[in-house]
């Protein structure tokens, strides 16, 4: 193993060691806030698989983060399935749309597939909707905390409490951070940025281009459907608000303030707008206003994102 890839590995499990004291140490309201950012990092990530690494711009992923949200909302609300199988479900509902979406969509390229998969979202919103007699459409479905229980063999853990909300959270982070880690350094990822910078050369040296991208559209849409379906269980809430196209446009925005193409960049992006909003609203009703202005700083100062930029500029050994 390389001096490159052994601080790699150690500034990932400081990070990790870092977000579980967190845990221990933050007060109620940053707690809660952590949960919620390391669940939408987890989206982040997934989103960062295509744009990121196989260069894809997408704007329909808010369809897989629902797809996952449904998928375990919808089981344990409407047919009372604990949370294991729920979740499972929701990973599954991902990885079918993602199959389908990729497979038609890869069909187009540059703005075309980004329109493309555009209009596959909003027909998903539409049709969440127009069923709203299942899934209540706007408003939502709150599930009931008797259901959020995280059994194990001779007991169990409620997902209504803040500590087990977090650590799960942390839980799953860790495990999509570790994916995303074995992905890069592993030939898959290669050939992922291979493509995203010369797509015909690399078709030239023998890559199969759509099997490739249409690999790392289902990577990306289950990780984000597994966001989706934790964002359920942990928070109680499924609504077709997450189906938007704002959520769309919200993981491109994570993934370029951090960093796209690196690991950490997603968590750094997500947690910096995500504070960035919370921080501006508290002093002023035009809020996006600042979040604009501190979004243009970041772009003249940190042109490649946050992580990006560091290591271009000073830690080249950065995944």
């Amino acid at each position: 193993m390389t001096g490159g890839n052994t601080r790699s590995l150690w500034l990932h499990a400081a990070i990790i060691l870092l977000l579980f004291a967190l845990g221990f140490l933050l007060p109620d309201y940053h707690h809660g806030v952590f949960a919620r950012v390391m669940v939408l990092a987890v989206f982040a990530m997934g989103y960062n698989v295509t744009f990121g690494y196989a260069g894809l711009l997408s704007l329909g992923h808010a369809m897989f983060f629902a797809a996952g949200l449904y998928g375990a909302g919808l089981t344990i609300y409407h047919w009372g399935w604990s949370v294991w199988p729920a979740f499972a479900a929701g990973l599954m509902a991902g990885a079918l749309l993602a199959l389908v979406v990729g497979f038609l969509a890869l069909r187009t390229a540059g703005v075309a597939f980004m329109i493309v998969t555009l209009m596959f979202a909003q027909v998903f919103y539409l049709a969440a909707l127009y069923f709203t007699d299942h899934t209540r459409g706007e408003e939502g479905l709150v599930l009931p905390q008797a259901a959020r229980m995280l059994a194990f063999p001779g007991g169990g853990l409620s997902l209504t409490d803040p500590t087990v909300r977090y650590m799960t959270a942390l839980a799953l982070f860790t495990t999509v951070l570790a994916v995303s880690l074995f992905l890069v350094r592993s030939a898959f990822g290669r050939s992922l940025i291979a493509i995203r910078e010369n797509e015909e050369r690399t078709r030239m040296l023998g890559y199969d281009v759509f099997a490739n991208k249409l690999a790392a559209v289902v990577v990306s849409g289950v990780i984000c459907a597994a966001a989706g379906a934790a964002y359920a269980v942990l928070f109680g809430y499924v609504g077709a608000g997450f189906a938007t196209i704002q959520y769309s446009i919200l993981p491109l925005l994570w993934v370029l303030a951090g960093g796209a193409a690196t690991t950490l960049g997603p968590l750094v992006g997500t947690l910096f707008m995500f504070y960035a909003v919370d921080t501006a609203s508290g002093y002023t009703s035009a809020y996006m206003l600042l979040v604009g202005v501190a979004l243009i700083l970041l772009i003249l100062y940190f042109p490649k994102g946050i992580m990006g930029t560091v290591r271009e500029r000073w830690l080249s050994w950065l995944p």
